[in-house]
């Protein structure tokens, strides 16, 4: 019995140690800490010792345990969660040419936008996964079009949160080759800083905070309702959304969110948006709090006033139960109830945002 003991405790010690140096890897990033930690204490959505959404937000399902969930979908997993043939994209050779007033989707949500001459990167995830695991979270077949090496130069990047699918330490270190200046919310920039931009690059907002960083360029963060955290400890940064305005355009990103009522997000300050780009993709009833449903995602577009909304968070990662293309179906058919004008582009396929009669196939039938 002691020798039995003894292992099981060497074999605890092993896999403690080993656990320990797996979180002490670059690509977790850092706590906040100094300045940037007292700056975070003196945010009215900072107490009890982290951030809080704006209402009372489940993470988690509160009629079902996770294990019991989790078990029920290995034993019986959903149908069709990953595309049984590559997905259908359009690459454009050279990024550096992208015409003015235009967008290109990277899949889930990486996005690069052109207006009044400059460019603005949003989340990119453009390696095949996102998780600290290399066997876990891989990306769709013919996804992983555009990589880190592929970019143009960007003027300004802009991160929603520090999750993996979101902030991607592989693209983060070939954007700092040139880096350019970066805006993310309360905490982000602790990331940033430990793996080597230059911190005075680094712009960190809370909620309702303006910045114009240039004449003609005003990026304001907006409320989200999620959570933060790369490693074992949540929410000691902020998670936001952005109204982007340049070049005589206006250009809302929810970030990852649970559906936020119009009276709390206050979106109608904004209204009206030339277009919306909302979370949709990787719900599920467990945590039906800090994603949306597709309905959820037209109902936000249009708590923004949107003329057109286009779906992000799905095409590319499983990270829910749904259907690959559930969030695609149903995003369209709720948005032609409410006659709000869809934007669902390929993978690389260019957007020109002065185009307001462009219709978009569904490129996402008859894949399976």
């Amino acid at each position: 019995m002691l020798w039995a003991l003894a292992i099981v405790g060497v074999l605890a010690l092993l896999l403690f140690g080993t656990g320990a140096l797996f979180l002490r890897q670059q690509k977790f990033g850092a706590l906040p800490t100094g300045e940037r930690l007292k700056k975070i204490k003196a945010s009215p959505h900072y107490w009890d010792g982290k951030f809080q959404n704006l209402i009372p937000t489940a993470m988690g399902g509160e009629n079902e345990s996770l294990l019991l969930s989790e078990l029920k979908i290995l034993f019986n997993p959903p149908p069709r969660r990953i595309p049984a043939r590559p997905l259908p994209t359009a690459r454009r050779q050279d990024l550096s040419e992208l015409p003015d007033n235009s967008l290109i989707w990277f899949g889930h949500s990486a996005f690069l936008i052109k207006l009044g001459g400059q460019t603005f990167l949003f989340d990119p995830a453009l390696t095949d996964r996102a998780s600290p695991v290399p066997w876990t979270t891989k990306a769709f077949p013919g996804t992983t079009l555009y990589g880190p090496t592929d970019l143009p130069k960007i003027d300004y990047l802009l991160l929603s949160h520090d999750h993996w699918d979101h902030l991607d330490y592989p693209t983060v270190l070939e954007l700092m080759k040139d880096p350019p200046p970066a805006f993310a919310p309360l905490g982000v920039g602790a990331h940033l800083e430990k793996w080597g931009y230059d911190p005075k690059l680094v712009t960190e907002g809370d909620w309702g905070e303006v910045f114009s960083p240039q004449k003609g360029v005003k990026i304001t963060f907006i409320p989200a309702r999620h959570f933060s955290g790369r490693s074992l400890t949540w929410n000691q940064s902020l998670w936001t959304g952005f109204v982007l305005e340049a070049g005589g355009k206006k250009i809302v990103y929810s970030g990852d969110s649970g559906y936020l009522p119009a009276n709390v997000s206050k979106a109608h300050q904004f209204s009206p948006v030339d277009l919306a780009i909302v979370e949709c993709g990787q719900y599920d009833h467990r945590w039906a709090d800090i994603h949306q449903t597709p309905e959820q995602s037209v109902e936000t577009a249009l708590d923004f006033g949107a003329k057109a909304a286009m779906p992000v968070h799905s095409g590319k990662f499983k990270i829910a139960n749904h259907a690959w293309d559930e969030p695609f179906i149903r995003f369209t058919a709720a948005a032609k109830i409410k006659s709000l004008r869809v934007v669902t582009p390929m993978i690389g396929e260019v957007v020109d945002l002065n185009d307001a009669q462009r219709t978009y196939k569904a490129w996402w039938e008859g894949l399976d």
